[in-house]
């Protein structure tokens, strides 16, 4: 199937993989010798994996080790967990900074009188 085919099975767009291809996600596919490529069943798979880990969330390095484990059969089970339970501790960092994030700004609108007066604690604190 050309990039457009495998793009709609595995609802990655052709630009993403293209990308994946650029960064290693992805081998490099034959090619037809008009130029164009030609993925199978594998490689949509393997899109299909790195489609559900980038909606997870995962960094591209992150998802480099997992489909490397993924492929290896010998792996074992405790380095992919590592790995979840890294990005897991990631998560609740930013989560943690997203919610400092809303209660900052919900007191400062809560504050602010939203009238006609010039007075603003939001553009204040943004100020300091």
């Amino acid at each position: 199937m050309n990039i457009g085919e495998a793009a709609r099975a595995s609802g990655v767009t052709a630009k993403m993989i293209r990308y994946y291809e650029s960064v290693g996600l992805l081998n490099a596919v034959g090619r037809t010798s008009s130029g164009y490529r030609v993925y199978g069943d594998p490689e949509v798979h393997a899109l299909r994996f790195v489609r559900q880990a980038r909606r997870l969330g995962f960094l591209v390095e992150d998802i480099r080790k997992l489909l490397a484990l993924w492929h290896d059969r010998s792996r074992a089970s405790a380095e992919v967990k590592s790995i979840a339970l890294e990005h897991v501790a990631e998560l609740d960092r930013r989560i943690a900074e997203l919610t400092e994030m809303r209660d900052t700004l919900s007191h400062l609108a809560t504050h602010c009188h939203g009238d006609a007066r010039p007075d603003c604690p939001i553009l204040d604190k943004l100020a300091q």
